[in-house]
């Protein structure tokens, strides 16, 4: 079966303008997810799919290839489905990966441990790899609690296992994701991630703190961009 890892970028965001290619610390977020997914041995397609002209010199530098999108799929007008199905109508491959930048300090190993799971049980029926982080945590909603009952207050170690899908690592085939525009399968995996690799950056705190983990936290031999 054949694998690409697409790495979606956009001009055009929002609450992070320019994220993909700033500096972030040493580096780019696009970048350092290039170095990163190259070090994943089971990768032989990288492909960074976008419509920016900075995201495609990075591309270039580390000469990987490109795909440019169509400029609405690239608007904030475009659903999510739509985007996701899109990404599968354009790429050739069997299995695709998503490299989201947004999650920059997952590990080359933990993305070659989540490859294996994938085609591991692909052969027992599942048909997409989604990472999900755990959350023990109060939650609520329109007003009443969701998961625990207030006449039985429970430790937060107590309360159920829910999981949060953080889209870190993304893996399905390439049919289901163009089929169901969806980058979550018919019968997904789920696989956990710590708290390190589970950080996601969707705003501006969101990327000071990455930064501040990257900097001063993450040992950057196991991401394999020491510098």
């Amino acid at each position: 079966m054949k694998v690409a890892v697409v790495i979606p970028t956009r001009k055009g965001s929002q609450r992070v303008p320019s994220k993909n290619t700033k500096p972030f610390v040493d580096t780019t977020l696009l970048d350092l997810k290039i170095e990163v997914l190259k070090k994943v041995h089971s990768v032989v397609d990288i492909i960074v799919n976008s419509d920016c002209e900075e995201s495609f010199k990075i591309a270039k530098k580390h000469n990987v290839k490109i795909h440019k999108r169509d400029p609405y799929f690239a608007s904030s007008e475009v659903t999510t489905n739509e985007h996701w199905s899109h990404l599968a109508d354009v790429t050739d491959a069997d299995i695709i990966m998503l490299g989201q930048t947004t999650s920059p300090l997952i590990k080359p190993v933990t993305y070659e441990l989540a490859l294996s799971k994938f085609m591991d049980n692909l052969a027992v029926g599942y048909d997409s790899l989604n990472t999900v982080s755990l959350i023990k945590e109060f939650l609520w909603l329109n007003g009443e609690p969701l998961n625990y009952k207030q006449d039985k207050f429970p430790r937060s170690q107590d309360l159920p296992d829910v999981l949060a899908l953080n889209f870190g690592i993304t893996i399905i085939k390439r049919e289901v994701m163009l089929e169901k525009g969806n980058a979550v399968g018919y019968k997904p995996y789920f696989m956990k991630l710590d708290k390190y690799e589970a950080t996601d950056i969707d705003d501006p705190f969101d990327f000071l703190f990455a930064e501040h983990l990257y900097k001063n936290v993450i040992d950057k031999t196991q991401l394999g961009v020491l510098k």
